[in-house]
């Protein structure tokens, strides 16, 4: 609130396709599919008629000794989706919830299982998992771990393989690959007290869309096998068709460990049976196209045998009020219907392809550093003199009628999938605007 005393807030009145409009008749570009979560853009027809007809019929049981038609549709949906052997699914809010589901399911198991010991987590060095106290607890973010850090359960990190991290000369599969003998040496010495490593499959996105090769995917697979240690996909944010396939994890092909993505072939990176199963598999965000919280965590049928028993002890203790309401569940249905009816997956390459090219000047402005690309996210760094840069950078573009959210000197671009190429142009055009306008004296 401090910063509004003179960067006043947007008040928004309405929504249309990629566009949020407010109350002035001001247009803004929403680049970042408000916070990764929009993916057909605002007020989808299709999607508004799916949740006026089902508030017609049922807005909300509790999942505790009832069901209802579209949970039950939906976790049909998901289990062909996934990756395979995940045909189980627990719902709740958001993504920091899943994440806590997740975390909890997998020690808790482990105590199921005979092993309580095995009750610490690792993460990735700059991760991100959520603000909740478990979710906090696997997140590498000082500002959150300095300012909690006396609440948390303290859990340990591995390097990165965030490939702008690597030597000179070194590939992004060669130091993804680097980055996993240093996982595995942790397991080795660590492996009888871990209960999970949790990961953002192939994009960091609060360590300013930190991109890794697929293969340190492959890797984490097995070694979580070799070392008997749980494997937790949080696809909060890269799931739902982010990074070019429905989910990320498809994408962690054994191929990956001695081939480039850029030579595997659209049917081996889009062919689920190539890509790797994690036990737990957390989704949300764009799981409801943006239009109502939800979270679903996805896991194996040996998981969940082990909580299958008449003792209440060992049951799992986790319960959200809106847990699969009936409206977000529609919602994401009509999302998924989209998805198939659209064949949005192959027509996103057509649109990445379209703005890798158009976005050339970008790519080659002076100021502009390790631009990259992974299916539908876009980044690069800005040299620039400003300590305050994201805020600077927030408001010019506003000026320019778009949204932009950088992280730090990193800008990045999210788009809703339904984003035209004149609007893409748009948003090309209008950013080169505010990286100059940032340059000028």
């Amino acid at each position: 609130m401090k910063r509004h005393e003179t960067l006043p807030l947007v008040p928004i009145q309405r929504g249309e396709g990629a566009w949020l409009v407010d109350f002035n008749g001001e247009r803004y570009l929403d680049a970042v599919s408000s916070w990764w979560v929009n993916l057909f853009g605002h007020c989808n027809p299709r999607i508004n008629a799916a949740i006026i007809e089902q508030l017609g019929q049922l807005e909300h049981v509790m999942l505790a000794g009832f069901t209802h038609e579209p949970v039950v549709q939906l976790s049909e949906r998901l289990a062909k989706l996934a990756p395979p052997g995940l045909g189980h699914c627990f719902y709740a809010s958001d993504g920091a919830s899943a994440v806590e589901i997740a975390l909890k399911m997998s020690a808790h198991y482990w105590r199921n299982s005979g092993l309580p010991n095995k009750n610490n987590f690792i993460s990735l060095q700059n991760s991100y998992h959520g603000e909740t106290l478990g979710a906090l607890s696997v997140t590498d973010i000082p500002l959150f771990r300095e300012a909690y850090g006396a609440l948390l359960k303290q859990h340990a990190t591995v390097p990165s393989p965030d490939s702008r991290l690597a030597e000179a000369g070194e590939s992004a599969h060669d130091f993804a690959l680097r980055c996993a003998m240093q996982l595995e040496a942790h397991m080795q010495q660590h492996h009888a007290s871990i209960a999970a490593f949790i990961i953002e499959p192939l994009v960091q996105g609060a360590a300013g869309m930190a991109m890794y090769h697929p293969v340190y995917l492959a890797r984490a697979r097995e070694i979580c096998n070799t070392y008997n240690v749980h494997l937790i996909a949080d696809e909060i944010a890269v799931g739902m068709g982010r990074t070019g396939t429905m989910f990320a994890c498809e994408q962690g092909s054994p191929l990956s460990l001695t081939l480039s993505p850029l030579t595997l072939s659209s049917g081996e990176r889009g062919n689920k049976s190539s890509g790797i199963t994690p036990d737990f598999l957390c989704l949300s965000k764009g799981i409801t196209g943006g239009y109502l919280p939800l979270s679903v965590v996805m896991t194996r049928d040996e998981i969940y045998q082990a909580f299958y028993a008449d003792d209440p002890a060992r049951g799992f203790l986790h319960s959200h009020s809106y847990t699969g309401n009936p409206l977000a569940c529609r919602a994401a249905l009509a999302t998924l219907h989209i998805f198939e009816q659209d064949n949005v997956l192959a027509e996103n390459k057509i649109k990445t392809a379209y703005l890798n090219r158009i976005a050339q000047p970008l790519r080659e402005h002076p100021r502009v550093k390790n631009f990259r690309n992974v299916g539908m996210i876009w980044a690069f760094e800005v040299e620039n003199q400003y300590a305050d840069f994201a805020q600077r950078c927030f408001a010019l573009a506003l000026q320019q009628g778009i949204l932009l959210r950088p992280m730090g000197n990193t800008l990045y671009f999210i788009p809703p999938y339904i984003m035209s190429e004149a609007e893409m142009a748009l948003l090309i055009s209008r950013t080169l605007s505010v990286i100059d306008s940032l340059a000028a004296p």
